[in-house]
């Protein structure tokens, strides 16, 4: 009865998530709020309070708080280098947060926070040497070595969607260079290499004709094709696969991991991605390094934040 209850945050562009967990992981209660850019830390407090009061207890049952936040973060400090989404630079969030809620905060970044709900609850299954790799829109990532997020020096450790991928004439990234990971493996990168080809080739695809009814082209109509025995999918989901599996083996060459886990929408296609990517994975990897790793698809989908930041909370508060 006594148990007191950590606090898991994982802070989007459209919604934050909150979580009340046990020490053990198991939830109490999870909801959602906006995201409001100028209320943020306001907000995130007032959730709390009004959680507490409807559940009727003291915020003395609470530990305190783990959360996730985009961009770089300096775990010393709770500093967000810049999360250019919220119009953060060198922003004090821990600080904030601790001054606003009267609870103490731990702060890292929100792949980081993910990577670590799954090797606590999740695909993870305890395993303290891993790699999570998440392909959404973007390609983020968190690599764990013995049970510990690799930050390195100024909070940028893990960027695994900005190892670059195609050195010459790659599609320009976001972060400023061109041939990124995240332009050839994520959602949007596999849309775009799927339009690439259809204009590089005269083969007949499910993919052109849907394409010049509708003028969309989305990663989820590239494997439903590749379901389908698509000649012009399965070409994409190849080259995707190649990117993506050479990166993992030079990544897992530095590690040797146990486990490496694939999240984000895109993973959603499951084996018809996971089995070509472990292919080419294996292809590359240095032969006692890939004896001993396993790949699989992440299990919490939108919870893995919320519970990697009541890891977070456990463990550094």
């Amino acid at each position: 009865m006594n148990e007191k209850w950590l606090v898991g945050i994982d802070l989007g562009g459209t919604t934050i998530k909150m979580a009340f967990i046990t020490q053990y992981g198991e939830f109490i209660t999870k909801w959602e709020i906006d995201t409001h850019k100028e209320t943020i830390v306001t907000d995130i407090a007032k959730a709390i309070d009004t959680k507490l009061s409807e559940l009727d207890m003291p915020k003395s049952k609470l530990v305190g708080i783990g959360m996730g936040a985009p961009g770089p973060v300096n775990m010393a400090t709770g500093l967000i280098y810049e999360a250019v989404n919220l119009g953060w630079k060198d922003y004090p969030l821990k600080s904030h947060l601790e001054l606003e809620t009267g609870l103490p905060a731990v702060i890292d970044n929100d792949a980081n926070i993910a990577a670590l709900g799954e090797m606590w609850k999740g695909a993870g299954d305890g395993s303290k040497d891993l790699i999570c790799v998440t392909l959404g829109t973007g390609v983020g990532g968190g690599i764990i070595s013995n049970g510990e997020v690799i930050h390195g020096i100024n909070g940028a450790g893990g960027e695994i969607g900005h190892i670059t991928s195609v050195p010459e004439d790659g599609a320009a990234c976001n972060c400023g260079k061109t041939g990124c990971l995240e332009t050839v493996a994520s959602a949007t990168g596999i849309s775009r290499l799927a339009v690439e080809a259809l204009q590089h080739s005269s083969k007949a695809s499910i993919l052109r004709d849907q394409y010049e009814q509708t003028g969309i082209m989305t990663s989820k109509m590239v494997f439903d094709a590749l379901a389908e025995n698509d000649p012009l999918a399965e070409e994409v989901v190849e080259k995707v696969a190649f990117y993506l599996g050479f990166a993992l083996a030079n990544l897992a060459n530095g590690l040797n991991p146990e486990k490496i886990v694939i999240g984000g929408g895109v993973s959603k296609a499951g084996n018809i991605l996971l089995n070509p990517v472990r292919e080419q994975f294996q292809r590359f990897v240095f032969p006692r390094v890939g004896e001993g790793v396993s790949f699989t698809i992440a299990q919490l989908g939108n919870d893995a934040g919320v519970i990697g930041g009541a890891w977070i909370a456990k463990t550094k508060l």
